[in-house]
């Protein structure tokens, strides 16, 4: 008999001083036995959209063994790269979105697609900054770690 993968719900999200500048990433897990975790990290020079990645990986990443995943996000850019299949047309194009135009954060998504076979993710949008408890929380975080003097370098920006 197959085991049923653990289900859990995650709300993630990323803030960016100016753009590029200082950002952060804000995550909460709720896992199905009513245990609930916050992550929050702040880097020196980043994106908002490589903010909203991060925080999504940081939470995928930080669960212990495959699950069925619910995953809040208040980034268009991250639900319809995942949900319609962008990125993976992106990779299989050799990180490039047409003829003329390379994919962006390829680095970020390559781990993301790498996350999700082993999770089952779905994704879906929320609207940022109307009301929703755990986004309103996530952006507290993210915007508290790059708020707090971040020291972490994102080691992928710019090189894309």
């Amino acid at each position: 008999m197959a085991s049923t993968p653990n289900s859990v719900t995650l709300y993630t999200d990323g803030a960016c001083s100016m753009n590029p500048g200082p950002g952060g990433y804000g995550a909460v897990i709720l896992y199905d036995d009513g245990r609930r975790e916050e992550l929050s990290a702040g880097y020196k020079m980043t994106t908002n959209n490589r903010m909203e990645i991060m925080g999504a990986i940081a939470a995928l990443s930080h669960l212990p063994e495959p699950s069925q995943v619910l995953l809040y996000t208040d980034s268009r850019y991250l639900v319809d790269a995942m949900s319609k299949g962008w990125a993976k047309k992106w990779k299989a194009k050799g990180w490039q979105r047409n003829a003329k135009e390379k994919a962006k954060n390829p680095d970020l998504w390559e781990t993301m697609l790498a996350l999700c076979e082993k999770h089952q993710v779905t994704f879906q949008w929320v609207k940022a900054h109307a009301g929703n408890k755990e986004n309103e929380r996530c952006d507290r975080l993210a915007v508290a770690a790059y708020q707090n003097k971040p020291s972490l370098v994102d080691e992928g920006f710019g090189k894309f």
